[in-house]
């Protein structure tokens, strides 16, 4: 199982996090600076698992971004590898060419994908195809309810004057 996600930049600074294990605050912001700390100070040739508090840390690199998934010691490291970069592909096929900037400016999108994805730290949809297609509804969605609003606000507007 996936205890947390953890999205952070080369600076340290957080874009993301997930969590799918009871942290309390303080102890999720331990982690946050524990964690990046450990995986920005390690070199680019070594190995993209670290064990850490009897879990393993699996990370991998991204352009400007960290993604960083903790798992529990006896999970399977290279099956989470291969959740992160399909992620990133989704990211990647969604925003196109997938940056730090759209994680800033689009967070919401990007947990509604990680969410798509990931149900309760466990692997929910495999299938790039669906998410897409899910994200597009989703898209469709948010559309309808900015013209409806729209759309009521000139009804009031025209009702007022």
């Amino acid at each position: 199982m996936i205890n947390f996600v953890l999205l952070f930049s080369r600076q340290g600074k957080v874009r993301l996090t997930k969590w799918y294990s009871p942290y309390s605050q303080k102890e999720r912001s331990k982690v946050i600076r524990e964690l990046s700390g450990a995986i920005l100070s390690r070199g680019p040739k070594l190995c993209k698992f670290v064990e850490w508090r009897g879990c393993k840390v699996v990370y991998r690199r991204y352009a400007s971004l960290y993604f960083c998934m903790c798992i529990d010691s006896e999970d399977n490291e290279l099956e989470i590898l291969e959740i992160i970069h399909y992620f990133v592909e989704i990211l990647d096929r969604y925003f196109g060419s997938v940056c730090e900037l759209d994680l800033i400016f689009n967070f919401h999108k990007a947990y509604y994908i990680l969410d798509e994805i990931l149900i309760a730290g466990e692997l929910q949809e495999s299938s790039k195809k669906t998410i897409a297609r899910l994200i597009a509804a989703q898209d469709a969605l948010v559309e309808t309810a900015k013209e409806q609003a729209n759309s009521i606000s000139n009804v009031i507007a025209q009702a007022t004057k």
